[in-house]
This record gives structure tokens, C-alpha cells and sequence, in this order.
């Protein structure tokens, strides 16, 4: 039996990209599914298709700025499947913009989804966890694993001028899973994950609108940046979804307040 049997696992934003990923890859190990996102459609397509392998899923759109449907969420949970044991808060949004031209609205969105988003996800996925039992004695009642980024790590390079907005709520994502570990100890676990270059749809997004500012031909951006790559190739989905299934296993079981890089290499140390 897998280990992840029983476990009920909710992820936000995860009709796309890396938060599908991980969904597919829960789900296909035997754990229980919550998908969430604010695109229904697209959300709609991700459960029918962890559908056709597995009939332990179940979804919900939310918007994660708004404290009710994250409470929806976590309820929706429960109610579906008897508990929260993980909770993935993965959902977030970036922009390529010039630092003097960055609209305070912008500014706002970025913090709303990335920081005020992941914040509210926590708060309702802690109150259920914090009121359950673990699902096996001496280990945690569960688990908080936040998306921060290892554009949260440092302020300079090349992208420093144009994502600094997206910088600064990833930093923030990093205070938070550091508070909330501490916080929480010691029922629940709170870590969070550092991508690095990871080849979705938001890095074609990025790639788009650093290539226009710059002037350059469309893909420009992503190869000059995935060529400092030590390990020689871009990041992908599954490299993130490893890490995750790590963090959410008895494995990780002693570790929290911990921000991993999975990068490549591009960040040491």
C-alpha cells in the first residue's frame, strides 16, 4: 500500500502547471485530491482527467484572496473525504514590468494572490488541522507546503529591474512559512518550496513580456536564462512535484520553517 493511502491532499491553483503536476502525481501514489483554482473550465479538465486513473479526487473553484472560499476549500475537504492532512498552496501569479512602471493595482494583485492568498489558505487549513488527530500516533496532524520561489532569495540580476513586485510577495512567502512553523509546532509541519526555471505557462508568459520589453525575439529570455543553468537543462513540473511528494511524506516528518531551493543549481548555498 502506498504511503500517501488516506491522505487527503488539497492543492490551490492547480488546474495548470506545476499545482497539476502535483495533483497527478498525489493522486497516482493513492492519496485523496482536492484541486482548486479560479479557473473553473480549466479545473473542470484537470478532475476529469485524474478521473479517468482515480476516483479520489474532487474540486473547487476558489479564489484565494477571499477568506470564505478558501474556508469553502478546507470544508469542501472535510466533508468529502473526512480530514486535511496536506494543504499545497501553490496558486500565483507573476508580471514582467519595469520597476518605475509597476501600477500600485498591480503591485496589489501580485501581493494579493501570492502573499494574501497563501496566508488565507494557511489560516484555514491550520484551524482544521490544528482540530484533527494525525492519521497515525507520533506524527504531525498535518502539513502546510507553501510555493515561494528562489526569486524570494536575493534582489539582484538580470530580472531584478523588471519582477521586483514578484520578488518582494515570494520574500514574503518565505516570512510566512518561517512563522507559521513556528506557529504551528508541533501539529503541523509548514515548509515551502523554491523553484527555479521551471518550463509552464508562466514562464512562456515571463519569456513574452521580458522579450518585448527588451526588444528581443520571443524565447530570448528563457534560453539566455536557462543557459546558466549548472545542471544543464531547464526545471520541470516533476522536479517540483519530487520535492513536494518529499515534504508531504512521513519522511519529512522532522522538518519544518524550512524554504528548499530546487533549482538546478542556479542558487547555492
Amino acid at each position: 500500500m502506498s504511503e500517501f493511502e488516506g491522505t487527503t491532499i488539497a492543492i490551490t491553483g492547480s488546474a495548470q502547471g506545476i499545482g497539476q503536476e502535483m495533483a497527478e502525481r498525489f493522486a497516482g501514489l493513492g492519496a485523496n485530491i482536492v484541486l482548486s483554482d479560479v479557473n473553473g473550465e480549466r479545473l473542470k479538465a484537470t478532475e476529469d482527467g485524474i478521473r479517468r486513473s482515480s476516483d479520489a479526487v474532487t474540486s473547487i473553484q476558489t479564489d484565494v484572496t477571499n477568506p470564505d472560499d478558501c474556508s469553502a476549500m478546507v470544508d469542501h475537504a472535510v466533508s468529502t473525504f473526512g480530514r486535511l492532512d496536506v494543504m499545497v498552496c501553490n496558486a500565483g501569479v507573476v508580471q514582467v514590468k519595469p520597476f518605475l512602471e509597476i501600477a500600485p493595482e498591480e503591485w496589489d494583485l501580485t501581493f494579493d494572490v501570492n502573499v494574501k492568498g497563501t496566508f488565507l489558505t494557511m489560516q484555514a487549513a491550520a484551524r482544521q488541522m490544528l482540530a484533527q488527530d494525525a492519521l497515525t500516533d507520533g506524527r504531525p496532524s498535518g502539513k502546510i507546503i507553501n510555493m515561494g520561489s528562489i526569486a524570494g532569495r536575493y534582489a539582484s540580476g538580470p530580472m531584478a529591474p523588471i519582477i521586483p513586485h514578484y520578488r518582494a510577495s515570494k520574500a514574503a512567502v518565505i516570512n510566512l512559512t518561517h512563522a507559521a512553523s513556528f506557529t504551528f509546532a508541533p501539529k503541523i509541519t509548514v515548509n515551502a518550496i523554491c523553484p527555479g526555471l521551471v518550463e509552464t505557462d508562466m514562464w512562456k508568459k515571463i519569456d513574452a513580456e521580458w522579450s518585448a520589453v527588451e526588444g528581443w525575439e520571443t524565447g530570448t529570455a528563457w534560453k539566455t536564462r536557462t543557459a546558466a543553468v549548472p545542471l544543464g537543462r531547464p526545471q520541470s513540473s516533476a522536479d517540483v512535484a519530487n520535492l513536494a511528494q518529499f515534504l508531504a511524506s512521513p519522511g519529512s516528518d522532522y522538518m519544518t520553517g524550512q524554504a528548499i531551493n530546487v533549482d538546478g543549481g542556479l542558487t547555492m548555498g
